[in-house]
Formats: C-alpha cells, sequence, structure tokens
C-alpha cells in the first residue's frame, strides 16, 4: 500500500471516528433532554423524528362532543415518566369507596342552621371545565353520562350568566348546589370583571343574570338583592385551571387570580382549586386514572397550578371530567367525588367560622 493511499485511509478513518463522536454526543445530548419534562416545546420546532413515548398535547382542548372546535396550536409533553412506587396522595380506588363517597356527598347538610344548601362558585379561564365539571358530578350520581350544563368551546364560553344548579343524589337533591358563570379572559371584554365577581360571591346577584362589561352589576340591576341573607352568599370558591393550557396562559391571568384571591380571602371565603384535562398531559392516566398520583408530571403541574394560583398545593385536586364516554368509570368516579368532598370541607369551615363569629358578638 503506498504512503498516498494510507493518508487518504487515515483521514477517512479520522472521520469515521470524529462522525461516531459526534453521534454518541448528540445520542447523549438527547438522552439528557428527553430525561426532562419537555415542558412547552412547540411540535413545529421538534425534530423530524417522533421521539418514542410522547404525546402531542393541544393547547385548546381536543374537540370531543361538548367542547366544540379547538385551535390548531400544540405543544408536546413527555406523555411516560418513571412512575411514582407509591402514590403522594392516598386513594382508595374501589367500588366501596364510590359508595361510600356518594353517600357523603348525598347526605350534606351545611353545619349552620340558617342554610339548607353550600353554595359553591367554580371560577376559572374559559374552557377550563367548569359546565364539565357540572354535569360529571350530575352523572356519576345519575349512573350515566349526561351532559346537564351546557358547554361551549376553549376559545368562547357558553356560559354568559348565573346559573345555579342543585346536585341531586339517590334520594333527591343534596345539600349541594354548584353556581356557574362566565368563564375569566384576558382582560375585562368578556363580560366578568372583579366587581361582578364578588358581587356574585356577596350574594347580590340574582339567578340568570346575563353578564355585560358595559352593565357591571349595581343596585339598579334587575333583581339585585339589596340585603342578601347567608343562604343568597358563596360559601366557598372553586378555581378551575385547565393541565393542558397551564404554560401558554398568559401573565395577566396569574395577577387576575392573585386579586381575586386576595379579595376573596377577606370575604372570609375559602378557596380551592380542580386541576382539570389530566388526562391530556398524561397519557398512563388517561389509559386508568389510578395512576394520577403516580404521575411526575401531574405533580409537576400542580406545583404549577399553585404558583398560578398563588396557593398551596394541598389545596388543589386534579380531577378527570366526562366528555366523550358514554358509560361512568369506577376510578373516574372515585377522583370526582374526593374533589367534591374536598370542596365541601371547605364549605363547612365557611360555615363554622360564621357561627363563631355570632357567636362571639
Amino acid at each position: 500500500m503506498s504512503l498516498d493511499h494510507r493518508v487518504v485511509l487515515s483521514r477517512r478513518e479520522r472521520r469515521t471516528v470524529d462522525g461516531s463522536k459526534r453521534d454518541r454526543k448528540m445520542q447523549e445530548n438527547n438522552s439528557r433532554e428527553e430525561s426532562l419534562f419537555s415542558f412547552g416545546i412547540p411540535v413545529a420546532t421538534a425534530a423530524s423524528a417522533q421521539p418514542l413515548n410522547t404525546t402531542t398535547v393541544d393547547t385548546k382542548d381536543a374537540p370531543s362532543s361538548t367542547e366544540g372546535e379547538e385551535s390548531k396550536s400544540t405543544f408536546r409533553f413527555k406523555a411516560v415518566q418513571p412512575k411514582l412506587e407509591s402514590q403522594w396522595r392516598e386513594v382508595d380506588w374501589t367500588e366501596e369507596q364510590r359508595t361510600s363517597l356518594m353517600k357523603t356527598v348525598s347526605s350534606y347538610k351545611p353545619s349552620c342552621e340558617e342554610v339548607t344548601q353550600a353554595r359553591i362558585l367554580l371560577l376559572g379561564p374559559v374552557g377550563s371545565g367548569k359546565s364539565s365539571f357540572i354535569s360529571s358530578v350530575q352523572s356519576v350520581f345519575n349512573g350515566r353520562v349526561i351532559n346537564r350544563a351546557m358547554v361551549g368551546s376553549s376559545s368562547t364560553s357558553f356560559t354568559k350568566k348565573l346559573q345555579s344548579f342543585n346536585i341531586h343524589g339517590q334520594k333527591g337533591p343534596t345539600g349541594l348546589v354548584m353556581c356557574d358563570i362566565i368563564g375569566l379572559g384576558d382582560g375585562e371584554m368578556t363580560g366578568l370583571t372583579l366587581h361582578d365577581i364578588l358581587s356574585v360571591i356577596k350574594g347580590h346577584v340574582p339567578e340568570g343574570h346575563k353578564f355585560s362589561p358595559d352593565q357591571p352589576v349595581r343596585s339598579e340591576t334587575s333583581g339585585y338583592v339589596k340585603s342578601p341573607s347567608l343562604e343568597d352568599k358563596i360559601h366557598c370558591v372553586a378555581f378551575m385551571v385547565d393541565a393542558s393550557k397551564i404554560l401558554t396562559y398568559p401573565k395577566s391571568l396569574s395577577t387576575t387570580f392573585h386579586q381575586l384571591r386576595e379579595h376573596i380571602s377577606d370575604m372570609g371565603v375559602h378557596q380551592v382549586a380542580l386541576l382539570t384535562h389530566i388526562d391530556k398531559i398524561c397519557s398512563e392516566t388517561a389509559k386508568d386514572v389510578t395512576q394520577v398520583y403516580k404521575s411526575y408530571i401531574i405533580r409537576e403541574m400542580m406545583g404549577k397550578a399553585a404558583a398560578l394560583l398563588g396557593m398551596s398545593s394541598s389545596y388543589i385536586i386534579p380531577v378527570k371530567n366526562y366528555s366523550s364516554e358514554l358509560d361512568l368509570d369506577v376510578n373516574t368516579d372515585v377522583l370526582l367525588l374526593s374533589a367534591v368532598d374536598h370542596i365541601l370541607q371547605y364549605a363547612d369551615l365557611y360555615f363554622q367560622d360564621t357561627t363563631s363569629q355570632k357567636t362571639q358578638a
């Protein structure tokens, strides 16, 4: 073999070795990146080869029989994560637990004698699942999936007025009323202002009132309740946050939540939060709801929801609403009923506080 030929061969070998090193380096980098949660990475910027074990998650809810048309903008989340060995919240996923929770909710009565039902206000951005949650809870007690509360798309709110839904148990009405109003938007042009929300909580807004940005609730408003009783007021506020949209919510929404929470807290009303659409960020949970408290990504989103709302994650419950399903699922029911039980506990704290204040006075 000639010297020139050996030189050429040597160069080729070096290029091969250098190429192998680059390939190994890229694989190492990709491995490190895939070991992290792929939050907020636009699909359009991802490599053409689709990575394994990932799910494309819409920033808008996926179209369903209840959600309407959605945006095509998508973000990728890691769908399969190393599971926790045990649940980070203990839940008994059994038929017996569902039955027990149904009895607890059905037999609930406010601890205050002045009221017969606890009024819960659901507050959240447009498309966060407020109306779907009401329908899902009622579905559990009806024994079949229903859509009692109409829902709209994620970009427009179907609910335009104050609507109260009495949750009926197996033996008639329960001591729970869920109140639905127009969703929060970026700014006040959605028709819902801070003033209007506080008026609802104080009990001034009549049932069926239609909200309008240029017609805020005032004493001249038709049906305005000038001297609301304890029965007319809101006894607990449940904020709704869409897990698949947390990373795309405008910064102004966090400011809105913090302002709301400050004003509502000043009124002595307790607040909790529900993290909806968890099945859209975790494929394992979408297949099996019992995996919700073993999911790293859901636990991570719980933390982000806590930061968005300005509250401890201990006040937040993840839920999966019924949407395209035709039949009920025991585990989904347990998760929904656990959320309702969580809400009622804080409503009762409000009644206890009210009773204590009157006793001291």
